[in-house]
C-alpha cells in the first residue's frame, strides 16, 4: 500500500529524514516542472527546486496541515520564483513542458493531430506559445501554468496566489482568450496541437541527511 503525503508528513515531522526523502522523490519532478516554466531557466529551477525542499525540510516540524502538502510546497516554490524574478529584474521566459509530467494546454490542443508525423509542427508551435506566454502578466501566466500544466483546481490557485476564486478564473480565461488571439494573429489556429515535452535531463535535489 502506498503511503499517504500525510504519513510521510506526520513522521518527517517527527525527525524521519528516510521519509522526508520519499517526498522529495514524489514531488521534485511537479516543483521543478513549475520553477522552469515561470523562470524559463534550468539552472535557476535547479536552485529554486533545491532551496524549496531545504526549507520545507527545516520547516516540517510547523507543518500543521492546514492545507495539502502539496500545496504548501507550491506555495514555497511560487515564492522563491517571485524573490527571483525581482532579485534578476528580468523578464522570464516560459518553457515548454517538462518531462511526461508536462501536459499540454488542452484547452487549445486538438487531440486528433498528435500523430508522430506532425512532431516539428508541435515544436514550432510550442516555441511560438512561449513567446506568447512570456508576454502575458506574471500572475497570469502563474495561474494557466498551475491549472493547465499542473492540474490545480481553481480553489487552490486561489489560495497559492492569495486571490479571490472569482480573479483567478478571470486570470485563466483572460489569459487563454489572449494566447488564443495572439496564436492566430501569428497565423497559427488555436485548435493545433502543443508540441511534445522538450527531452531535458532532469536535475534531482541532494537528498536531506540528518547532519543538514
Amino acid at each position: 500500500m502506498t503511503t499517504t503525503d500525510d504519513q510521510l508528513v506526520a513522521l518527517a515531522a517527527g525527525g524521519d529524514t528516510d521519509a522526508f526523502n520519499q517526498l522529495v522523490v514524489r514531488w521534485e519532478r511537479p516543483i521543478f516542472a513549475l520553477a522552469y516554466r515561470v523562470l524559463g531557466q534550468e539552472d535557476d529551477a535547479r536552485d529554486v527546486c533545491q532551496e524549496a525542499f531545504l526549507r520545507a525540510f527545516r520547516a516540517i516540524g510547523g507543518f500543521k496541515g492546514q492545507a495539502k502538502f502539496s500545496s504548501w510546497l507550491y506555495r514555497i516554490a511560487l515564492n522563491l520564483c517571485r524573490d527571483w524574478i525581482r532579485r534578476e529584474r528580468r523578464v522570464t521566459m516560459v518553457a515548454p513542458p517538462v518531462d511526461a509530467d508536462a501536459g499540454p494546454l488542452d484547452v487549445l490542443a486538438d487531440p486528433d493531430s498528435y500523430a508522430a508525423e506532425e512532431a516539428v509542427v508541435r515544436r514550432e508551435l510550442g516555441r511560438a506559445v512561449e513567446r506568447v506566454m512570456a508576454d502575458l502578466p506574471e500572475e497570469q501566466r502563474t495561474a494557466i501554468v498551475l491549472k493547465e500544466y499542473h492540474g490545480l483546481t481553481f480553489r487552490e490557485i486561489a489560495d497559492l496566489q492569495g486571490c479571490p476564486l472569482s480573479t483567478v478564473k478571470t486570470r485563466v480565461y483572460q489569459g487563454l482568450a489572449a494566447l488564443r488571439g495572439r496564436l492566430e494573429r501569428r497565423g497559427i489556429r488555436s485548435g493545433s496541437a502543443l508540441p511534445e515535452p522538450r527531452p531535458t535531463s532532469f536535475p534531482r535535489p541532494v537528498p536531506v541527511r540528518d547532519s543538514e
